[in-house]
């Protein structure tokens, strides 16, 4: 007996180093998998992620503001988030081992922290997943011109969200990202020469830009402008979880200072040559106002920029979280069976929950801008100095170094405040304006309803 068991023993031995052996050659060809990222790569995902068609939604804010505040706004607000997100950057070079975003929730306030800052980036990378769905459905029914059901559309829109949000690795995400970057200039160049060429044939039509802010404007409208041009720069809550996959985190510097300089001047120039050339009725996006053929253009041109942004951000979520389910096991790195099953379910479930949430909420547009007002202006402005404080300031107040960046850093915070006190008060006062106008029209209706079936009951008898 012995003798038998003893081969059995030396069999099962030999096959459990050989399944080790293959798991460890499956966590290193899975860590590399995950670290190819250089920083032109990440510059493309930033601003794949961070420059969709919203951009075309600022000349409406510059018809609000006027072009002098548009454009000092634009610019403003773009240095101060680029400083933000150079801290978010540093923070994470410090403590390269988190991933996540949420991940420095835990360091500031140890498990309660990595809960809520876990429930706000989920729900964030969720409701602009939904964004991007309502804006794909508005995208084809303008393009078809079609009476489908709108349902069918946002089913549609929702399965090439998912489809692209498959690769679970940025670094082959960024290669679409070439793509997204081109569809977004290709459709703002339409929007901007169409409405140029219109002016040029219609130069004494009664519209007209205005260096100042438009007349009899109230504050929610004008923070309502401002917070559209603030969360044009919200990328922040996405920057760590690219650089985890960089091979050289610390050219993130190089990535931020490109992104930067697209930004603003992408943002600055689409702001107001629109407004400039469309003037006070210009509308939102400002592809409709190109004229209705160039708008089914530029909304087909768009569609890139739609559904691969889209996507980046539903893989931003799932992987944070497939990473927390499986952080202990090599189904993490989405190389085995049961990790590209797991992967797929999570990427179904979140673009399910987008879906839903575009189509069962009545008010989606000022929901978003609630959630934006409450979660973007934490994750990319009044946060980033809170990190600083305290987990990147090291010595005595009375330095020079801390006295410059806890200047800066105080600014940073107040802008973040001021943008989530006046951001909430706005979006909750149109939310308001909303659901009183729904109110009137519905007792409108009834009131119609009723007097159509007293005339009826009249003439019958």
């Amino acid at each position: 007996m012995p003798h038998v068991i003893e081969p059995d023993q030396s069999e099962g031995e030999i096959i459990g180093k050989a399944l080790l052996q293959e798991d460890h050659e499956r966590a290193i060809h899975g860590d590399q998998h995950f670290h190819r990222l250089g920083w032109k790569r990440l510059t493309i995902v930033l601003i794949v992620q961070s420059i969709a068609l919203g951009s075309l939604s600022l000349p409406a804010a510059f018809a609000t503001l006027g072009m002098v505040a548009g454009i000092i706004l634009t610019i403003g607000l773009g240095v101060i988030a680029i400083y933000a997100s150079y801290i978010i950057g540093l923070v994470k070079l410090k403590h390269p081992h988190l991933p996540h975003y949420v991940d420095f929730g835990r360091l500031l306030m140890g498990g309660a922290g990595d809960k809520i800052f876990a429930v706000g980036f989920v729900s964030l990378m969720t409701l602009t997943v939904g964004s991007h769905c309502l804006t794909g459905k508005l995208a084809l029914a303008t393009i078809t011109g079609s009476n489908v059901c709108a349902l069918v559309f946002s089913v549609v829109s929702v399965f090439i969200l998912f489809a692209f949000a498959v690769p679970p690795s940025f670094a082959e995400i960024s290669i679409l990202g070439y793509i997204d970057f081109a569809s977004i200039i290709v459709a703002i160049g339409i929007s901007v020469i169409a409405t140029g060429v219109q002016s040029h044939e219609s130069p004494n039509t009664s519209s007209s830009w205005s260096a100042w802010p438009k007349e009899n404007l109230t504050f929610s409208e004008a923070f309502v402008a401002i917070s559209n041009i603030a969360f044009a720069y919200a990328f922040s809550s996405a920057q760590p979880s690219f650089m985890d996959e960089m091979h050289t985190p610390k050219d993130f510097t190089k990535s931020i200072t490109t992104l930067a300089t697209t930004q603003m001047t992408i943002y600055t120039l689409t702001g107001s040559l629109t407004y400039a050339f469309v003037g006070q009725d210009v509308q939102s996006p400002a592809l409709l106002s190109a004229g209705p053929l160039l708008a089914k253009v530029a909304f087909g041109v768009a569609l890139p920029v739609i559904f691969i942004s889209g996507s980046i951000n539903a893989t931003v979520a799932c992987r944070f979280i497939h990473g927390r389910i499986y952080q202990d096991s090599i189904v993490r790195y989405v190389n085995t069976t049961k990790g590209w099953v797991t992967w797929l379910t999570v990427v179904a479930l979140i673009n399910i929950l987008a879906l839903i949430i575009a189509e069962a909420i009545p008010f989606f547009s000022e929901l978003l801008s609630i959630c934006g007002a409450l979660l973007v202006s934490g994750f990319s402005f009044y946060l980033p100095p809170v990190l600083w404080f305290f987990l990147l300031r090291e010595g005595s107040w009375s330095e020079k170094q801390n006295i410059r960046h806890g200047i800066l850093n105080l600014i940073v915070f107040i802008v973040g405040i001021t943008i989530l006190g006046c951001g909430m008060y706005a979006s909750v006062t149109e939310v308001a304006r909303y659901s009183e106008a729904n109110f009137e029209r519905s007792q409108n209706s009834a009131r119609d309803l009723l007097t159509v079936h007293s005339h009826a009951t009249l003439d019958k008898h």
